[in-house]
């Protein structure tokens, strides 16, 4: 797997400390819990420990007839911009299925996922963003709430200049050279 390191500014600043215990209500404390090394907000009320971890992001580089389908965001942040159908993951789904649902649900779009061909992570924003190569069954669409508009694109018609997020112009600008080179990873990056 390739790394390479890309500017992040564009994501979220770090989430603040939870403030209570989802538990019992208490204030939480930060504090290095027993047999752990790491500042945990724990509430020393019930005993319970909070630990967070990063978000996952998962998506979908769908592809019917050579053109790239994206999604033009119709919500913040970077409305008006031009995105891979993604979202963060659900609970008790596989990161293949929560791509496949977010594709369905952002643009309508009936996809069977392949490969994973991009790993991108943000600690800047505590995320990790994993984009699968997939293929449409046709070229219907139906946006859903989330969504502007979702259209397939040509390579050489991509929106360059109105793409969302670094990751996704990173995974568009690897497809690119996979086409060309053949392969298609998977690549991993930091965004930093």
């Amino acid at each position: 797997m390739t790394q390479h390191k890309h500017d992040a500014s564009f994501f979220f600043p770090n989430p603040v400390s939870q403030r209570f215990c989802n538990q019992c209500g208490a204030e939480l404390s930060r504090i290095i819990p027993p047999g752990d090394n790491e500042l945990r907000d724990a509430c020393l009320a019930c005993g319970a420990v909070h630990y967070r971890n990063p978000l996952i992001v998962v998506g979908a580089l769908p592809i019917y007839n050579n053109k790239v389908l994206l999604c033009k965001r119709a919500i913040e942040p970077r409305y008006g911009t031009w995105t891979f159908p993604a979202g963060f993951m659900e609970l008790s789904e596989t990161t293949a299925h929560g791509a496949k649902r977010e594709t369905l649900e952002e643009a309508g779009a009936q996809v069977e996922i392949g490969d994973l061909f991009t790993i991108i992570d943000v600690p800047s924003a505590n995320q990790l963003h994993l984009y699968y190569l997939a293929q449409a069954h046709n070229d219907q669409l139906d946006p859903g709430i989330e969504s502007l508009e979702a259209a397939y694109f040509d390579i050489q018609d991509i929106p360059w200049d109105e793409l969302a997020f670094r990751s996704i112009r990173t995974t568009l600008e690897h497809y690119v050279q996979a086409l060309e080179s053949g392969d298609f990873g998977p690549f991993n990056y930091v965004i930093e």
